[in-house]
């Protein structure tokens, strides 16, 4: 057993489970304040019930996101210590500034939201979920710092064997921050957005609160059209040209473009073989990826072909992943767009086949976003720090494989108990329905 390969499942998993509670928390964070905002000074009893409903959810949500988040940053002492003694001085600084500025922020005023309705006034009530929000958000960024840090580094110089800190500006906002925070900051509104839609079209498809879920889908699917929009242009955009510049292997990765080509294609399908790495029954647009990252359809784009074996990420999946994400996020402006549709048409209320669509969908854009996360990571291998930290060069010398084995055994029997925990109170919470007194 490779331990190396051992420790790089095991943060995977543990990564992969967490990446599915932030996103709906940061979601519904954000819909609740419009929510509760409306339901303040319109003085509308609906929207206080609606705004009381939806704060369970989330409460479940963020308190699963808090359990499943420490126990990733304890890999990095543990599985990754040499990429800690490497890179500890500069990566170190974002997650503390994560947990001084925003974690405290955040879970403080949860708990004023979700105890202080009706005990403080309406203005202070609606402010604590702003802030819960807003901590939310700045807890992500502080987080994709880090990551982005490992994606793009700056702000550092190499020292005595290690990366040390020298313009922690440089290092916040390096090249790939910014596209990959508002990038992945509109994806967890996409998936807030299919949460709530989804559990209104249910309770609509029973009967149940008709007058709460219109509100609540109509709501869901303005943002959420909004937003997947967003997601393609400008925020996916900004984002490819960002990898296009500063990871040319992993762009050609992702892309499927295995020889580097003027006039480069953008391939809308295909399916990706290696040995040597081509592409069967591929449907492409000429010309079109040379324009989208780099502005001019003749620009010439680096091909897997021009790097050596040793530097090129694992192609099959990094293509897949992608692909899937971008096919999912086609799917979620075609979703939302045809209920925005129907809202305007007002038809929307009676087609259960697209209310059942919408219930079917709740989990896809936490999909998305998971294959999104997998291209991101694998698409940078074989680095941790790209281009100056390999892998296998940042695991732990004293963590044997067995111990990793059994470690990722007894984590993946607990995130499966505590997944279908979460999923069981959900279920039922839903199921039970807003409160029928005013809040």
């Amino acid at each position: 057993m490779d331990a190396v390969l051992l420790a790089r499942i095991q943060f995977a998993i543990t990564i992969g489970f967490h990446f599915i509670f932030p996103p709906i928390s940061i979601g519904l964070a954000w819909f609740l304040v419009a929510i509760e905002w409306m339901g303040w000074r319109r003085t509308d009893d609906t929207y206080l019930r609606m705004g009381k409903f939806f704060g369970k959810l989330l409460a479940l949500t963020f308190a699963v996101g808090v359990a499943t988040g420490i126990v990733m940053e304890f890999q990095f002492g543990t599985n990754w210590a040499e990429y800690s003694k490497y890179v500890g001085d500069v990566f170190g600084a974002p997650l503390a500034a994560e947990g001084i500025l925003a974690f405290f922020l955040e879970s403080g005023f949860l708990g004023l939201y979700l105890f202080g309705r009706g005990r403080v006034s309406k203005g202070v009530h609606w402010f604590s979920i702003l802030m819960v929000a807003v901590g939310a958000t700045i807890s992500a960024f502080w987080i994709l710092v880090a990551n982005s840090w490992q994606q793009t580094p700056a702000g550092f110089a190499v020292r005595n064997g290690r990366a040390e800190l020298e313009s922690f500006w440089a290092a916040v906002f390096n090249p790939s921050t910014l596209p990959r925070f508002f990038h992945t900051m509109d994806a967890a509104l996409i998936a807030g957005a299919f949460v709530v839609a989804g559990v209104a079209a249910w309770m609509l498809l029973k009967g149940r609160e008709t007058d709460l879920a219109k509100k609540a889908l109509a709501l869901a699917l303005v943002v959420g059209f909004v937003a997947s929009l967003a997601e393609v242009f400008p925020f996916g955009h900004l984002h490819t040209q960002q990898v296009a510049r500063t990871q040319p292997e992993k762009f050609a990765a992702m892309e499927g473009l295995y020889t580097g080509r003027t006039r480069a294609p953008l391939v809308v399908f295909a399916i990706p073989l290696t040995d040597p790495p081509r592409l069967r029954a591929a449907i492409e647009i000429p010309g079109l990826l040379s324009l989208m990252a780099f502005g001019d359809v003749n620009a010439p784009v680096r091909g897997i072909n021009e790097f050596p074996p040793e530097n090129r990420p694992p192609l099959r999946l990094t293509f897949v992943s992608f692909h899937t994400m971008v096919g999912l996020g086609m799917f979620f402006i075609a979703a939302t767009g045809w209920g925005v549709l129907l809202l305007l048409r007002e038809k929307l209320w009676e087609r259960r086949r697209y209310l059942r669509l919408l219930v079917w969908s709740i989990p896809l854009p936490i999909v998305a976003i998971q294959f999104g996360w997998i291209a991101t990571e694998v698409g940078r291998q074989p680095w941790i720090v790209y281009g100056l930290l390999r892998t296998s060069d940042a695991a732990s010398r004293t963590v044997g494989a067995g111990e990793i084995l059994f470690s990722i055994i007894l984590f993946t029997l607990v995130y499966l108990a505590l997944g279908a925990l979460w999923l069981f109170l959900m279920v039922r919470e839903v199921k039970h329905g807003p409160e029928p007194t005013r809040a």
